[in-house]
């Protein structure tokens, strides 16, 4: 096994293993190492089954259920655990979640208490050269901060909207709030230390709908607006262009992901886990 290091702010690519195979702990602790040190890990070239990806997103904790969706529509019965993202219909049905428009950056379900430690996709069908997944690196991002921004953010929450997904719809059993300080969810600090390397990230959860607590509202939205345009540089960025049988894992607490738009003519049939979060976002 070798790590081929994306030369940006973030992310990597594990050559030499075989998912289908099954993990042995060494490399476990290998894959664990390299994903600490680069966020977000890519391995190419794995036929995977169902049963295969959920296997080895096992390794790396236990997994959640998807998220609520617009549709209260179990997209994977048999295996639970799935998640499927697609913009393909059968029947005029889709057989899965978010479309084919823009999903803006965003951390996923952050608006839990305790939000999910890690994503995992696999890419079934893809556009050729559409759809790419974006990340940013949050840690990096609050390092590098200016200093006054880092005092206008300092000991501030920010309420995490549980309403929408990443995609803009309204979860299914949720009503709209025009009033971002009614946003349902969980409020979350600005700033957390990861208790394992002691190192401050950003947590930011996704813009639209989010309030910073106890601001007046047109002051909050100026500062969402400031921080995110800080974050979301493309210094602190790296992008995976999407081939067919592809593995993508990121620590969820420790970046932002967005995906483009694609064409609606084209299809894309992602199946994704997540792992079940361990830490609770504290300053």
């Amino acid at each position: 096994m070798k790590v081929i290091k994306s030369k940006k702010a973030l992310g990597a690519e594990i050559q030499g293993i075989n998912i289908k195979k099954g993990l042995c702990a060494e490399e476990i602790d290998f894959i664990n190492n390299a994903w600490n040190e680069n966020l977000v890990l890519v391995f190419k070239n794995q036929k995977l089954t169902d049963p295969d990806l959920i296997e080895f997103s096992k390794n790396f904790g236990k997994l959640d259920l998807p998220a609520p969706n617009p549709y209260g529509i179990n997209f994977s019965p048999e295996f639970p655990e799935i998640n499927v993202i697609s913009n393909v219909k059968n029947d005029d049905k889709p057989i899965g979640i978010l479309g084919d428009g823009e999903a803006t950056w965003h951390s996923d379900m952050s608006y839990q208490e305790i939000p999910p430690k890690a994503g995992i996709l696999y890419s079934i069908e893809v556009p050729k050269d559409q759809g790419d997944t974006h990340f940013a690196n949050m840690i990096a991002a609050y390092e590098d901060m200016p200093n006054d921004l880092k005092k206008k953010i300092e000991n501030k929450f920010v309420i995490h909207d549980s309403a929408h997904n990443s995609a803009g719809q309204l979860r299914k059993g949720y009503e709209e709030v025009k009033d971002p300080t009614q946003t349902p969810g969980a409020r979350h600090p600005i700033v957390f230390k990861d208790p394992a390397s002691g190192k401050n990230s950003l947590f930011l959860g996704r813009r639209p709908y989010a309030y910073i607590v106890g601001m007046e509202l047109s002051e909050s939205e100026k500062l969402l607006d400031e921080i995110w345009i800080h974050a979301t540089q493309a210094k602190y960025t790296w992008t995976q262009r999407w081939e067919a049988n592809e593995v993508l894992m990121w620590k969820n607490l420790y970046v932002l992901h967005k995906r483009d738009a694609f064409d609606p003519n084209t299809r894309r049939i992602m199946h994704r886990t997540q792992v079940t979060g361990e830490i609770k976002i504290s300053a």
